[in-house]
């Protein structure tokens, strides 16, 4: 008995511990009533849903209104980018445009040079290809987002375009202090110039004086003969030089060097025929073609223009004619020549250019020599070839006229005069180019005398009675 007690209650353990692990849901208690409940509920639910469904249809019907609205909110935006971006097209036309004409405006601004017009159409390309830019950057954020994050490249190339403006203003900075330099380098060479000839003065008095810049008034140059002197001296050695090249250039055209000297020797004696045997030794040939080309640079040099117009300034106002000559001379005299002429290139100087390039070398001699008339033609339009001929024969042409500008400038002007051919040889006149002993004669015989074959430069006599000397060919008397 005690037994099935035990039983018993370890049973009734095991249910409430099993009920405690596992209780029962409450469908499964009184299963009618919960069914009847739960059916009520469903039935509830069912009319709620319905209820609802009935409510939700008219917020299907909004969202279907905002979604059209959306889609005619996009097609205006479209249609606004579609314009906004066909303005943007035509302002770069307009923008390109402008550039082109801002351009060709640069160029004519070159030839003739025009500083002013320069500065102001090189202003006009910069503002209008900055234009270009803004535009770019206007396109970029309209097409969608300009440049993406981490597109470096991209951003480097904008800043590079967008700092390039400001690099061109510094180039052009750049070139104006060096023009300034130029400038100082040249008011260096004047005060030297001046300084030497209040030195050399100084030496003709046998007086030595120390100038302090602090307490002496500013050196002024003022015409002086050995001023003159030193000016023929500069022209003696251009015009050697000069002519070398041109013989040099001759030769290798393969020219007949002794028939070009017959008929420099043929003008120089005002005939027209060339002789059959030329007075000139076979290496002189270098001074036949110097007389000729002196006779063509100092062509109207008696002329306060060289006969290029009518001018009578020296006669109608003497006085201040000379001192204008004297300024020129002094502002001119420490410039490049090629530079002036690229700065002004119809100037006075360079009318003078023109005028004696195109005496001294007829079409026939430039094409020989060249191959073509390119300089020529650029002559004749008024422009300065830069080429190392036309370089040698600017030097040439400063040179003569610094002497021009230093001969009117002069109380009295100096008187210039030149050998005629066949002429006796005066030593105290004339320099011979070939130097010979004038008593042993030519060839170690007495007796000879010499006379003038052709005359290589003019010489000169100043208002002091100082003569510069005329400079000459010889040749025996009984051969000529």
């Amino acid at each position: 008995m005690a037994n099935k007690v035990s039983n018993f209650s370890d049973l009734i353990q095991r249910v409430t511990a099993s009920c405690l692990l596992h209780p029962l849901s409450s469908g499964r208690i009184d299963g009618n009533i919960s069914d009847d409940r739960y059916s009520d509920e469903s039935e509830d639910d069912k009319y709620s849903t319905e209820d609802e469904e009935e409510k939700e249809d008219p917020p299907y019907v909004e969202t279907r209104e905002k979604f059209q609205n959306v889609e005619v909110t996009k097609e205006e935006i479209r249609t606004e980018k579609v314009t906004e971006m066909e303005m943007l097209l035509g302002e770069v036309f307009d923008a390109v445009s402008a550039v082109k004409t801002a351009y060709v405006s640069l160029q004519e601004a070159h030839c003739p040079w025009d500083q002013d017009k320069m500065r102001v159409a090189d202003v006009a390309v910069i503002s209008e290809l900055r234009r270009l830019g803004v535009l770019r950057e206007r396109f970029r954020r309209n097409v969608g987002g300009g440049i993406r994050k981490g597109d470096w490249r991209v951003g480097a190339a904008t800043l590079r375009e967008v700092v390039a403006p400001y690099e061109a203003t510094v180039e052009e900075l750049r070139q104006e202090v060096k023009a300034k330099e130029i400038e100082i380098d040249n008011l260096r060479e004047k005060l030297k110039t001046a300084t030497s000839l209040s030195s050399s003065g100084g030496k003709k008095s046998k007086s030595k004086r120390k100038v302090s810049g602090s307490s002496q008034a500013p050196v002024t140059m003022s015409p002086a003969p050995d001023v003159f002197e030193t000016t023929v001296s500069l022209v003696k050695e251009a015009s050697k030089s000069f002519t070398s090249l041109l013989l040099s250039l001759m030769r290798s055209a393969h020219w007949d060097i002794a028939a070009a000297v017959r008929s420099i020797e043929a003008a120089s004696s005002n005939t027209n025929t060339p002789t059959a045997d030329s007075i000139v030794g076979a290496n002189h040939a270098k001074y036949a073609l110097e007389s000729y080309v002196n006779r063509k640079m100092f062509q109207g040099f008696d002329h306060e223009t060289f006969y290029m117009d009518g001018s009578l300034s020296s006669l109608i106002h003497p006085d201040q004619h000379r001192r204008d000559c004297f300024t020129q001379y002094r502002d001119m005299k420490a410039m490049d020549p090629m530079e002036l002429l690229g700065i002004l290139p119809t100037c006075s100087f360079g009318n003078f250019c023109f005028k004696k390039y195109l005496a001294i070398v007829h079409p026939k001699m430039e094409e020989s020599l060249f191959g073509d008339l390119e300089q020529r033609r650029q002559v004749l339009a008024g422009n300065h070839p830069r080429s190392q001929f036309y370089g040698e024969f600017l030097g040439l042409a400063k040179a003569v006229w610094l002497l021009h500008l230093l001969t009117f400038s002069l109380d009295p002007p100096p008187s210039h005069f030149e050998a005629s051919k066949g002429s006796e040889f005066h030593p105290q006149y004339m320099e011979s180019v070939v130097k010979y002993s004038i008593s042993m004669g030519i060839g170690g015989r007495m007796g000879m005398g010499l006379v003038v074959g052709f005359p290589v430069s003019p010489g000169f006599k100043l208002g002091n009675g100082s003569v510069v000397k005329a400079r000459v060919y010889l040749v025996p008397k009984n051969g000529f």
